[in-house]
């Protein structure tokens, strides 16, 4: 009976320490509210709209991740994580279960983690995390630049495998590349007998964050964007018709915090190359600060010029002001302004004012040359 009871512990023992060393979590993130936009594009014209708008500061979702030590400063790790409308409750990125996000590799002490599957570019992870209105503030999605051209939010690539540095005394760096997956097309050129690409893509990044001071840089480049599942928000309309064969975008930013106020400056440079017909360079200058006027109560403000040139000739300035009330450390309320005006043509056609970076937020465009905006949110993570 002693012997039973002593292995019987024993294994118990061994289940616990197991337990210990492995973990998986469940989070999530739902953001709902009601939004107003002027010069909104209709089937008719324009006009007013007032709506339900769905994951604007951040986009809703849930997901789980994992970790196991194996031993020796070695993991294993995954995430999977689906996007998600809370207004209807359908899912986002195309309609794929973990279209956020889903990958799963191994990291290690001192060296960084090497993992496989549908992950963030460095674009998304260094310079729209860090050093954009979009990313500080709850701004968000109708901050970020528009359609998200130069994949500041939303530029997650299939089939990739990504390297990410640890963290040597607050210098990260990192590179990926994301597989055509189609024979023939290695480099996300036409297959053999095909006049359709395949998207395939790289990425690399480096980002040096160190007390208040942070500057980072990054660069992309996706061939065929419009050909991955579920496809790329890089259409923009007003810019570019026709097929993208390839979209290259480079930025740097960089932020410092001041006491409770914190000043960023962000410019990226989008070159977009057509199947046909000439290339477009899309550029954008960025700059905005919070301040935290009590622990509950955030503001925000933010500036950027783009500037469209090469094929065709465009400006827009943007004005951004947001403000928030946390209720809690997993709940806040929130208001936000946009001010937005366009210049320029697109092959004679006169360019129209688009806020955000989704077209699913006012439609493709407005039908003027401006657009304000303006939203009551709710946010609440889990």
């Amino acid at each position: 009976m002693n012997k039973k009871i002593l292995t019987a512990a024993t294994f118990a023992l061994f289940a616990s320490a197991a337990h210990a060393q492995s973990s998986v979590t469940l989070y999530g993130l739902i953001d709902a509210g009601i939004s107003y936009v002027n010069n909104s594009k209709t089937a008719s014209g324009s006009d007013h709209l007032f709506k339900y708008d769905d994951g604007v500061a951040q986009g809703s979702r849930w997901g789980l991740r994992g970790t196991e030590d194996l031993g020796g400063g070695l993991k294993a790790l995954f995430v999977l994580e689906n996007g998600f409308n809370s207004g209807t409750g359908a899912a986002g990125q195309g309609g794929a279960m973990f279209g956020r996000q889903a990958f799963v590799g191994l990291s290690q002490n001192n060296i960084g983690s090497l993992t496989f599957g549908r992950q963030y570019t460095f674009s998304t992870d260094f310079l729209g995390a860090n050093y954009s209105t979009g990313g500080q503030t709850v701004a968000g999605n109708y901050a970020y630049h528009i359609n998200d051209i130069d994949q500041l939010t939303s530029s997650r690539i299939n089939n990739s495998a990504k390297f990410t540095s640890a963290n040597f005394s607050g210098l990260t760096f990192g590179g990926m590349y994301g597989f055509s997956n189609q024979a023939g097309a290695f480099a996300g050129a036409p297959a053999v007998g095909t006049t359709a690409g395949s998207s395939r893509a790289y990425s690399f990044g480096l980002n040096y964050a160190n007390g208040p001071f942070g500057i980072g840089a990054a660069y992309t480049d996706i061939s065929y964007p419009g050909q991955a599942t579920p496809a790329m928000s890089t259409t923009v309309s007003n810019i570019v018709t026709g097929t993208v064969r390839d979209l290259r975008s480079f930025g740097v930013g960089a932020r410092y915090a001041i006491g409770p106020a914190t000043l960023w400056a962000l410019y990226t440079n989008t070159r977009l190359e057509a199947t046909t017909g000439s290339a477009t360079t899309f550029a954008a200058y960025e700059a905005g600060a919070k301040y935290a006027i009590t622990p509950a109560i955030t503001a925000g403000a933010g500036y950027t010029y783009m500037h469209l040139s090469n094929a065709n000739k465009g400006h827009w300035n943007q004005v951004d002001l947001s403000a928030a009330y946390a209720l809690s450390k997993r709940t806040d309320v929130y208001v936000l302004g946009i001010y937005q005006i366009a210049s320029g043509n697109n092959n004679g056609t006169p360019l129209q004012a688009q806020i955000g970076s989704s077209t699913s937020y006012f439609g493709t465009s407005g039908t003027s040359d401006n657009q304000l905006a303006f939203r009551l949110g709710l946010r609440h993570k889990f």
